[in-house]
């Protein structure tokens, strides 16, 4: 079956709604020290009524006609944890471009590089890379994701500072498949 890239930022919430395993390596050009870790990321999509996008929309002064929906992306360091931190949180606001649904803007409330809401710029390639583009005051982030399957997908990122690259990630993400998903992909192949 072949991969269907998502192409609006709303059918990539969809796409990744559930929660993914993400293995991640940080290097930081600055220093020598190199930063690896796992973690688990809690995607929900949200619908553009939902109080929470409402909220991100006030704080920046944004009509509430503009969104066509968003995502709730939660962060923990273990599934074990039954409580995600609220500090490693974030809501994002789909206002897509009127014209080219392909492109457009994000509000977070709460930005990756600097923890202030930011507005982001995103775009798909044709083949459906997602490159999304947040300024800071004295930053510039760059990402890039794109699934290779369903279930994995990869993400790439350079931060700027005001004298140049000081780091760049990569993580590998997989779908935790719930036991409820597994039962039904039994029942479907295996019965």
């Amino acid at each position: 079956m072949q991969l269907k890239p998502p192409m609006t930022m709303m059918d990539f919430f969809r796409k990744s709604e559930g929660t993914w395993f993400s293995q991640r390596t940080v290097h930081h050009f600055d220093t020598t020290a190199e930063q690896s870790g796992d973690s688990n990321i809690i995607i929900e999509v949200l619908d553009k009524n939902d109080t929470r996008i409402i909220k991100v929309c006030e704080e920046q002064n944004i009509h509430q006609d503009l969104p066509v929906g968003g995502a709730s992306f939660l962060w923990q360091d273990n599934l074990d944890d039954p409580n995600p931190n609220p500090n490693w949180a974030a809501i994002l606001v789909d206002i897509p471009d009127q014209e080219d649904q392909t492109r457009g803007r994000f509000l977070r409330n709460k930005g990756y590089v600097e923890g202030i809401p930011v507005v982001c710029q995103y775009n798909f390639s044709p083949d459906g890379v997602l490159t999304i583009i947040t300024e800071y005051e004295k930053n510039q982030g760059m990402e890039r994701c794109w699934f290779i399957t369903d279930d994995f997908r990869v993400r790439v990122s350079t931060v700027k500072m005001m004298n140049g690259v000081n780091l760049m990630g990569y993580c590998s993400e997989r779908r935790c498949v719930s036991p409820e998903m597994l039962e039904k992909m039994a029942q479907k192949y295996f019965l």
